[in-house]
């Protein structure tokens, strides 16, 4: 009993949660790009104007923020057993890039966002899109 609860036990139990959420962000970011070439290809051969793309970048930005944030949790799992002061600078390193990282791509999935509204808002009555900005 001591085994699974002592520190060797509880070191190797984080290392396999460490491996499974890092796994998980990898397959959440591998997805979103498999997903966002297929719907790229489509989108391609159908329709070639940039804006036609913007939907594309989207659904990509929002794996790509989900994946971040699986491998950010995943990097603090890392640490939550005996951590270094080598390990919680590395971790606050990799928190600060992957949070900046994150925060961006939040940023620029809105404006987009509001691009895309913006757009399909801007119709004349033969339902035609008006002038771009």
């Amino acid at each position: 009993m001591d085994e699974i609860f002592g520190e060797q036990g509880l070191s190797e139990a984080v290392d396999l949660m460490v491996r499974l959420v890092e796994a998980a962000g990898a397959v959440i970011i591998f997805t979103g790009a498999m997903i966002a070439f297929v719907r790229f290809v489509v989108v391609g051969l159908r329709d070639r104007r940039t804006e036609s793309f913007v939907p594309v970048r989207l659904g990509l930005g929002r794996f790509l923020a989900l994946g971040l944030e699986f491998q950010l949790a995943s990097d603090i799992l890392r640490t939550a057993i005996a951590p270094t002061l080598r390990e919680i600078a590395e971790l606050a390193a990799v928190a600060a890039i992957r949070t900046a990282l994150n925060f961006f791509l939040g940023r620029e999935i809105k404006e987009e966002r509001a691009e895309l509204a913006r757009r399909s808002g801007d119709t004349d009555d033969a339902g035609t899109a008006g002038p771009l900005r």
